[in-house]
């Protein structure tokens, strides 16, 4: 895919982008802890949200969809499949479902595509196993296909090492299928969607010591259903949002946005590097709600050290801001980048050299120094944040990107959405 220059402003206002995704997988897997039927109005329509909703079908609910309105009627029991439950290339799917599925009666593989199976998996396998799972892969359980016999599983008392959404909610969900009252921290607050969610749903979960300790209880009854409407996916408006600072004479609004605190840490950094933003909260629900607003702006360099489990999506794009600000930026304590769709960090500093941008990778981050971007041929490496960050880019400068097809994982209008602010693109 080829992304030329864009040679013009952009002043739009968004309200449709795409929907969250970390609640659009978590509405389908939490569903399958009541016995009613469950609604999402706004579902997020893309590869790595719709595989889940198949999941959720082939373990025996009933799945039906009305363009972005999705019903999920979970069965009496779960159904052990006679298949592969494929989670295409989500670490959220297959890390959740594995939490989800080890206490639970049957037989299960969960597999991925190329680049998830090459994703580990040992930082989930390896606690379910010590409180009883029987969970196997490659590589000692580190490697998918992973398959899993569920089993009766003890109660546990888990410290986890790194702050990960994905961890704590498949120990959440292992937990109410567990013999007696567990616990879970961590070192600091990751995204906390899943306690924000399951609270809701009456799930019987306390909260600690201002969200790093949670006490979990076995589940006695189903979960109250959902019926919630989901709101518009930060991390996916965070491209737009740049491309409205870095291009001249621009402006951008975009409404319905989910602005948990968890999720709006990039957007802040923008700021504190020099860029016309704001944000305003217009709804408070399960989840807080807002609109941000944002031009064209003249950034400067910035050390990022802090939070970091709040903007691992956001970091690719977060480079490019650093290679059009003025000065040097360093990106720190974020070796968790390495294991994401790709090696986020030395792909970015792969790539922005290729640009013309002189950068340096470390076993935690990169460093990149702002200058004059050229155009190039970029690998994506199957990563949809890697290929939308550079988009960005492209809109810039112009870019060629391989193996765009992936951001139809995770955002499938973002090129609409290009096309229709004016910009020229040949596939």
């Amino acid at each position: 895919m080829k992304i030329h220059k864009l040679n013009k402003p952009i002043n739009t206002e968004l309200q449709n982008i795409a929907a969250d995704k970390s609640i659009s997988h978590r509405f389908a897997i939490f569903s399958l802890l009541t016995q009613e039927k469950n609604r999402a109005q706004n579902y997020l329509l893309a590869q790595d949200t719709l595989n889940t909703l198949e999941i959720v079908k082939n373990l025996g609910a009933k799945v039906e969809c009305k363009g972005t309105c999705v019903d999920i009627t979970p069965a009496h029991e779960i159904l052990s499949p006679n298949g592969i439950l494929d989670c295409g290339n989500s670490g959220t799917a297959m890390r959740l479902m594995m939490g989800f599925l080890a206490g639970i009666s049957g037989f299960f593989v969960l597999s991925g595509d190329k680049y998830l199976n090459q994703r580990p998996m040992g930082r989930i396998s390896k606690p379910l196993n010590n409180i009883g799972a029987k969970i196997y892969g490659r590589n000692e359980a580190n490697l998918a296909p992973i398959c899993i016999e569920g089993q009766k599983l003890k109660s546990f008392h888990y410290q986890s090492k790194i702050a990960s959404a994905q961890i704590k909610t498949a120990m959440i969900l292992s937990a109410f299928k567990a013999d007696d009252v567990c616990t879970f921290s961590e070192p600091s607050l990751s995204r906390n969607h899943s306690e924000n969610m399951l609270k809701a749903m009456k799930a019987p979960i306390k909260i600690s010591n201002e969200g790093l300790n949670l006490e979990i209880s076995p589940l006695k009854e189903p979960l109250k259903a959902q019926n919630i409407i989901i709101p518009n996916d930060p991390s996916s408006a965070f491209y737009l949002i740049l491309a409205a600072i870095i291009l001249p004479n621009s402006k951008i609004v975009i409404k319905n946005i989910l602005l948990n605190p968890t999720r709006i840490e990039a957007y802040k950094i923008l700021q504190k590097m020099g860029a016309n933003l704001s944000m305003k909260i217009t709804q408070n629900d399960f989840e807080t709600i807002g609109e941000i607003q944002a031009q064209s702006s003249i950034l400067h360099s910035i050390e990022v050290e802090q939070n970091i489990a709040w903007l691992v999506d956001e970091a690719p794009a977060l480079a490019i801001a650093f290679a059009l600000a003025k000065g040097k930026s360093r990106l720190k304590n974020a070796k968790e980048l390495r294991v994401k769709e790709s090696d986020r960090i030395a792909v970015m500093v792969e790539n922005l050299r290729l640009c013309g941008i002189k950068a340096q990778e470390f076993e935690d981050g990169f460093e990149i120094i702002g200058g004059k971007v050229a155009s190039a041929k970029i690998k994506s490496y199957g990563d949809h944040r890697i290929a939308m960050s550079f988009a960005i880019l492209g809109l810039f400068c112009g870019m060629e990107i391989d193996d765009s097809e992936c951001i139809k994982t995770s955002f499938p209008n973002f090129m609409e959405i290009l096309i229709n602010l004016g910009v020229k693109i040949d596939y």
